[in-house]
């Protein structure tokens, strides 16, 4: 994947103005709020996803102005491509001149892994942004795990649902019956691919923090079911339990994955430069397996992620990720200089140059 040529207008703050990257590393630099992190928003809206930041659409719009346009120039698999989004009373997509019914048919045209502060919580908070981050890479490589996944909350939805109900009426046990044997199918299914997932992102992970470490630490990941045996089985035997709470306690959607440091976990026990070094490392890892699976790196975006690092993993970043487009922003002059090779973007009130 290669990006050749960005073109962006009254996008968020940023002026009319075009970009040719660097083929592999190009650091954007400038002061907060310069709009540094809306360069990166403006590339990952290409995947077909929705914004990594939490935002209505027609924010994206320049203060004052009408309409806002971001166009694309790429390379994959061989084959040069467009993409041009407008973004007026509604957001339009054009793929290399022919629209789109809406910006989710992009997926699978252009990929990008991105990283953004706020993934530091797939290390730091609860299960559920682990699951999300484990589920929502699996669902770029294959798309019907994503409909695996919506059939089982769909029936663990459905037994919370009859579950409440169960102590007054025991014949709901046939329409349980139902729905757990939908949750049990779909369950070991989601479980299988999340643990091969796991198994293939652990090898890049492993070596990846080992270099980002200069080898000091050592990293691993554990997958935590919350049942290993049959899980039918157990849905039936939590019935009793699941009445009084209303809601379903086994299954897929209640593991967990322990990252660990030097055999402890991270989580618990790691400060926010190795916590931040483990998000990143699986945002690079993401991208290995990607590569491994479709024989193409996506584009690597990576937003104040110097941030809490030393100068040895500060450097790692800037002159060690190879053979990969890479877009990281930075506030820090003094990190730039140890740039090696690679191109410098600046960035100063929505102006590029």
């Amino acid at each position: 994947m290669q990006v050749n040529r960005l073109f962006c207008s009254a996008f968020r703050n940023l002026k009319k103005t075009e970009i040719i990257p660097d083929e592999e590393m190009n650091v954007i630099c400038g002061e907060n709020a310069q709009g540094k992190t809306n360069i990166l928003e403006a590339l990952w809206l290409f995947t077909g996803a929705k914004s990594f930041r939490a935002t209505k659409e027609n924010s994206f719009i320049k203060f004052g102005q009408q309409k806002a346009i971001i166009e694309l120039d790429f390379k994959a698999f061989g084959i040069s491509s467009n993409i041009r989004q407008e973004f007026s009373e509604k957001r339009s997509v054009y793929l290399n001149g022919k629209q789109l019914p809406s910006p989710s048919k992009l997926a699978g045209n252009f990929g990008a892994v991105i990283f953004s502060p706020d993934d530091l919580a797939i290390v730091k908070d609860g299960p559920n942004i682990r699951r999300k981050f484990l589920d929502t890479a699996i669902g770029q490589l294959y798309p019907n795990y994503i409909e695996i996944l919506r059939s089982y909350m769909r029936a663990v939805t459905q037994r919370n649902k009859i579950i409440k109900d169960y102590k007054y009426d025991t014949s709901l046990s046939i329409m349980l019956d139902v729905f757990e044997k939908e949750i049990s199918n779909c369950a070991e299914k989601i479980i299988k691919y999340r643990k091969n997932y796991l198994e293939n992102l652990d090898v890049f992970v492993s070596k990846i923090y080992e270099e980002l470490s200069c080898g000091k630490e050592e990293f691993m990941s554990v997958y935590v079911a919350n049942t290993c045996d049959i899980i039918r089985q157990r849905l039936h035997d939590s019935r009793k339990e699941d009445m009084y709470t209303g809601v379903t306690s086994v299954g897929p959607h209640r593991d967990d994955i322990d990252f660990k440091i030097n055999g402890i976990s991270a989580r618990s026990f790691g400060s926010q430069g190795q916590q931040r070094s483990v998000a990143l490392s699986l945002k690079l890892a993401q991208a290995e397996v990607s590569k491994s699976k479709t024989g193409e790196y996506p584009i690597i975006l990576l937003d104040d992620v110097m941030s809490e690092l030393d100068v040895m993993r500060q450097n790692f970043i800037l002159n060690h990720i190879k053979g990969k487009q890479s877009f990281i922003t930075c506030c820090d002059p003094n990190s730039v200089e140890r740039l090696k090779k690679g191109k410098i973007i600046n960035v100063k009130t929505g102006e590029v140059f």
